[in-house]
């Protein structure tokens, strides 16, 4: 294969948190810049072209510029943080692989999030989100819009349930075995993930009480908690990679799609569709598949879309370690996370050669993101 045009090189992540609990005394920021000095610690201090950060909330301004001056990479650095609420983070991937495709040579992207400065907000008795659709659109909480999805199709609470609970399993698994190590960045005294729960079996969520309607099939257990965190990657250019070539991911292709903002949990398999056709790449060929965990029925649903049965024939290969249901879900930050897991799987652990990250986005819109595996 010819040298591809842009490759992520290395990917680190904080461990996640929920909201109010081991990070919460941090805000934003300092998970941010410490996974931006452990990447560029990583590339050996070599210059870095720009940062770009996602947020669905953040502090206000443009916080990528401040968390890349707080993370040493000195005044000549720029910064930009863009905002597709819980595909932030993914984008942030999606627009600086697009910046390094237009001639830059080493960017750094990524998301964060603090769901510790919203809690009682964001849609519950605090301060109310900003919209995702304006008046005339529907413009559903998203929790309430899983539980209408899984209604419309049909996708049970038991599936829901095996399903968080297999994503508890596959992330206490992976962290006994030291699967998450190489990417974890320790930050605020924490060095672990403290969210997944090794004894969260089916007949526990069984228990829980629907969340969002009364005989709906959404609970606190099937969905991801509100988290605090970081994750981000390192974009590099064909020819700085040429000049001191490693294992990485190739950027095959990277694109976002809207849908209807009344099913906004449904718009993440229209995009891996998109991304996929645009790669030349069937989905019987990519061996990885990576899609962030809102909601138990948000990612059934997409996976029931695309053809693919993550707790029975695809078991090896749809997020195998575990996602946010059991890690958290710092909003930012989840969309990069789930690039971070490919970049474990397939270069740390010479996975599959073709992998695909996805986001499903409030408002109706979803992300992809289409990978593949460089060896040095």
């Amino acid at each position: 294969m010819s040298v591809p045009p842009v490759l992520v090189v290395a990917a680190r992540r904080t461990p996640f948190a929920d909201a109010g609990r081991e990070l919460s005394g941090l805000g934003p920021l300092e998970p941010a810049a410490a996974v931006l000095a452990a990447l560029h610690g990583e590339l050996g201090g070599c210059p870095v072209d720009d940062v770009v950060l996602g947020s669905a909330t953040g502090p206000g301004g443009d916080a990528a510029r401040v968390a890349a001056l707080a993370a040493g990479l000195g005044p000549a650095v720029p910064g930009v943080r863009v905002d597709r609420q819980c595909g932030s983070g993914l984008d942030a991937i999606r627009v600086g692989a697009a910046l390094v495709a237009q001639g830059e040579d080493v960017v750094l992207a990524g998301g964060f999030d603090a769901g510790s400065a919203e809690v009682g907000g964001y849609g519950g008795a605090g301060v109310r989100r900003a919209a995702f659709a304006p008046p005339g659109y529907p413009d559903p909480e998203m929790g309430p819009a899983a539980d209408a999805l899984a209604a419309e199709l049909g996708i049970t609470r038991r599936r829901q349930d095996a399903y968080a609970a297999r994503s508890h399993a596959r992330a206490v698994a992976a962290a006994a075995r030291g699967e998450f190590a190489a990417e974890l960045v320790p930050v605020g005294g924490l060095a672990h993930d403290p969210r997944p729960r090794s004894r969260l079996d089916t007949g526990r969520l069984a228990r829980f009480r629907p969340a969002f309607a009364p005989h709906g099939s959404v609970t606190a257990g099937n969905s991801c908690s509100v988290s605090d965190g970081a994750a981000a990657v390192a974009l590099v250019s064909g020819r700085t990679w040429a000049a001191r070539p490693v294992p990485a991911l190739a950027v095959r292709t990277a694109v976002v799609v809207g849908g209807d903002p009344a099913r906004p949990g449904a718009a993440a398999a229209p995009a891996v569709r998109k991304a996929l056709a645009r790669a030349g790449i069937g989905l019987d060929e990519v061996g990885a598949v990576e899609i962030v965990e809102a909601f138990a029925a948000q990612v059934l649903a997409c996976t029931d879309a695309l053809g693919l049965d993550p707790t029975g024939a695809d078991d090896d290969r749809v997020s195998p370690q575990g996602g946010a249901i059991a890690l958290g879900h710092p909003w930012g930050a989840s969309g990069a996370a789930v690039v971070v897991r490919l970049f474990a799987r397939m270069v740390r652990h010479r996975g599959p050669r073709y992998g695909v990250a996805a986001c499903a986005v409030g408002g109706g819109q979803g992300v992809a993101v289409v990978v593949e595996r460089v060896d040095a």
